[in-house]
């Protein structure tokens, strides 16, 4: 049961830090650079063709038609199993 105590305390100790850090600075926690386009990949998924929710947001015209573009083209996949 002690244990469980010091931890909780540590935890508490970490977020307390990160709130100060927080007021002083207002500065909040930030990604990292570039994300999944830093891989050279075009899109999250391996999906073949693009989903219902990113066709509905192209007919109300809240994204570009471009986006649908990206699954027409059929390129080779980014990753590969290793045996």
């Amino acid at each position: 049961m002690e244990t469980i105590l010091i931890t909780f305390g540590f935890f508490l100790l970490i977020i307390l830090g990160m709130a100060i850090g927080f007021i002083v600075k207002r500065k909040t926690i930030q990604g990292s650079c570039g994300g999944i386009t830093a891989l050279g990949m075009e899109k999250a998924c391996d999906c073949e063709e693009a989903c219902d929710n990113l066709k509905e947001k192209v007919a109300l015209g809240e994204v570009s038609a471009e986006e649908l573009k990206r699954f027409d083209k059929k390129a080779e996949p980014q990753f590969y199993e290793v045996k």
